[in-house]
């Protein structure tokens, strides 16, 4: 006799475990992304988390708080003194140097200087408090940063017809300045919307027109860069030619703009042969590219076109911040026994110059405040919608860390006071934004900022460590003194990573304009230090104590240097023709915008 046969009830089949993470954190990610907007691409976890170790620790510290609280009754109770007698109070000065708000006369006059006093001390009193024993030094960075960030907007310079400078004005004027500020307002609000522009905003400095006009030819094309030879200018130049890699952040032309203020002209100008690279602004297509594409495709491949190009001479390679730090990662890789696949078909190289460039990511100054694990996560799942960084989500970055000049001073000039800000090449320079595609950007933030991989020599090319102790060239490094994307005492800290011949050079200004700091432009200085193999460690303080000062551009020693370096050998000029390469310079990615 048969029975009927019975099935089991199915059930649905779960989803493997790897899978089902997967689709969680995708969904997360998009829900992140579409919350970043809310908090202007700030990570709410890392101030959360900021804020609470610094309200733990305030909590614990009872006689911290309690000095804390004294100092701030005291201030007061100052205050409400001086505004009763309306007694004298002393010019105070801003603790940070190049705070400029308050030194018109007009803030000296009654109660403009009782209001400055009381603000001052509060800048004061809050820098004090953020500074608790106990916190992550991280944590303690986040909270002074936001600390001054609400101060800075608080500021009695942001009061509109408040501040005696905009009254005055105001009156002088009889109103035209606030007409011609919200003319200007309304302007840039109809530039952020597309809409055509009643005012010049530095749309006459165009790549090839005004900025980015040595000549020269593109003579070399990857799908990630340009590389452009410029034209000679003297009858004979030296052997060993110069090859710059510049960031890929900004456009390239940082080093070429305006003619008088270009590094390009000045060294072609000197007797040098040079190659800089163009990168090209990445679009959703490129979303996958990673650092490995960027050195292979950057470094390598441009290095063995130079090599065609110029062949049989040794190369001086020098690189511009983030290109400094892709530079140092190619330079260590090359150097390794083994090298890197195709390494045979590239020039040696003779020299390399790292400007204001990190190899070494611990202290990596105020970009390094907004940069963490959530911070991180976050900007990836950003990026994953798009497949790249905007060039103005970068710029935001900038603009939120320098508010006080970037946003307040400039609103203040132009929005009350009706001063149009005057465009210059390097303004136009700064508003060219570029994008950074997904891959790439997230493993430079993972494997440099947080993890610190170069230093400590675990970065891997083809799979194998590199480590900056195996490279013996000889190096010249600039760091600029006021320098917050790479501050000069990070840059100098390459000094413990290799044993090579550094020359080390301190120049004044920031990371920009310490730079492009041409023969001729008043004020400039530098020191300058030489370390040889085998010299024994100084910190950055005895090192600045001992180094010699000089007046003028730091290019007229850099020049000498890579002289020095070369064969000592001049050859003909290499000219170029305009059947050579592809096209004339600037060629044609520095012109993608989106």
């Amino acid at each position: 006799m048969s029975h009927p046969s019975t099935t089991a009830p199915t059930c649905p089949i779960a989803p493997p475990a790897d899978e089902a993470r997967a689709r969680a954190e995708a969904l997360d990610g998009l829900l992140h992304a579409q919350a970043a907007e809310l908090w202007g691409g700030l990570s709410p976890i890392t101030l959360a988390l900021a804020a609470t170790d610094w309200a733990l620790h305030l909590a614990t510290q009872p006689a911290q708080t309690s000095r804390l609280a004294s100092e701030a009754l005291g201030m007061a109770t100052h205050a409400a003194l001086a505004a009763a007698t309306q007694s004298h109070l002393p010019r105070d000065a801003s603790e940070r140097p190049d705070d400029q708000r308050f030194q018109a006369d007009a803030w000296q006059t009654w109660p403009y200087v009782w209001i400055v006093h009381n603000y001052l001390d509060a800048e004061r009193w809050w820098r004090d408090a953020t500074q608790l024993r106990g916190m992550t030094s991280h944590h303690r960075d986040v909270v002074a940063m936001f600390a001054r960030q609400w101060l800075d907007m608080l500021s009695p310079a942001n009061a509109g017809l408040a501040n005696p400078e905009v009254l005055a004005r105001t009156l002088e004027r009889r109103g035209d300045n606030l007409v011609a500020g919200w003319a200007h307002a309304l302007d840039d609000c109809r530039r952020r919307h597309g809409l055509p522009q009643m005012f010049d905003h530095g749309q006459r400095f165009k790549p090839g027109e005004e900025v980015a006009v040595s000549p020269g030819r593109v003579v070399h094309r990857n799908h990630l860069v340009e590389l452009i030879q410029y034209s000679p200018t003297t009858p004979a130049v030296h052997a060993e030619p110069v090859f710059i890699v510049p960031s890929w952040i900004m456009k390239y032309y940082i080093l070429d703009l305006s003619p008088h203020d270009s590094m390009v002209r000045w060294l072609v100008g000197q007797g040098h042969t040079v190659f800089m690279l163009s990168w090209r602004n990445p679009d959703e297509s490129d979303a996958l590219l990673d650092m490995d594409d960027y050195l292979q495709l950057g470094v390598f491949d441009a290095l063995a076109a130079i090599g065609r190009r110029v062949p049989g001479e040794a190369v001086h390679a020098v690189g511009y911040c983030l290109g400094g730090t892709l530079l140092a990662i190619a330079a260590a890789a090359l150097a390794r026994p083994g090298k890197v696949a195709g390494a045979e078909a590239l020039p040696p190289l003779a020299s390399l110059s790292f400007l204001a460039a990190e190899t070494d990511f611990s202290e990596p100054g105020e970009m390094g405040v907004l940069i963490d694990e959530s911070q991180v996560a976050l900007l990836e799942d950003m990026m994953a919608e798009r497949g790249y960084l905007t060039g103005r989500q970068m710029a935001a970055s900038f603009q939120f860390l320098h508010s006080r000049e970037l946003i307040w001073s400039a609103t203040l000039r132009e929005l009350w006071m009706g001063e149009p800000l005057r465009p210059n090449d390097l303004m136009a320079w700064n508003a060219d934004t570029t994008r950074m595609p997904a891959a790439m950007h997230s493993q430079y933030l993972r494997r440099l900022y947080l993890h610190n991989e170069l230093a400590e020599s675990r970065y891997c090319v083809e799979g194998r460590p590199v480590s900056l102790d195996d490279v013996h060239q000889p190096m010249f490094v600039v760091g600029t003194e006021k320098d917050h994307v790479a501050p000069w005492r990070s840059v100098y800290k390459l000094h413990q990573l290799t044993d090579a011949e550094i020359t080390f050079v301190l120049t004044s200004g920031g990371h920009n304009a310490g730079i492009v700091s041409e023969p001729g432009h008043a004020g400039r200085r530098w020191r300058e230090a030489v370390r040889r193999p085998g010299d024994p460690w100084l910190s950055p303080e005895e090192w600045e104590a001992s180094a010699g000062s000089h007046e003028g551009s730091w290019w007229t020693a850099w020049d000498s240097w890579l002289k020095a370096k070369g064969s000592g050998r001049e050859v003909p000029a290499r000219q170029l023709t305009p059947r050579d390469g592809l096209c004339a310079a600037p060629g044609t990615y520095v012109h993608q915008r989106y």
